[in-house]
């Protein structure tokens, strides 16, 4: 009979809000990588790297929406954002993570409404 390999329980710093950014080829042609790779800086630059309203970012390969990118989805509020650019990254950074006010015209999908 086989051993079970061990496997070693992962850990994961608290967050407050989980931001993830479709990087996908279908919908932009690496305007998503780009948003994405300036992300940390931001969220830096926004108060929002660590402490009690820390943000997780991660980079997802598709969300099967294929237009109107780049698409960043912030979780566990279900707000889906379009078409979104450096400026617009900012409003929801300071508008919806900050001050907790989605970014009303920017959002095309909203989870439990």
């Amino acid at each position: 009979m086989e051993q079970a390999m061990k496997v070693e329980k992962p850990s994961i710093k608290p967050y407050h809000k989980h931001l993830l950014v479709c990087t996908g080829p279908r919908c932009t042609s690496g305007e998503s990588e780009t948003l994405f790779k300036m992300l940390g800086e931001k969220l830096q630059e926004h108060g929002l790297e660590e402490g009690e309203f820390r943000v997780k970012r991660t980079r997802c390969s598709c969300f099967a929406v294929c237009r109107g990118g780049p698409i960043v989805v912030i979780q566990p509020d279900g707000a889906w954002y379009y078409g979104v650019t450096p400026e617009v990254l900012d409003r929801i950074l300071k508008e919806h993570l900050k001050e907790g006010k989605p970014v009303q015209e920017h959002i095309f999908y909203q989870s439990g409404l």
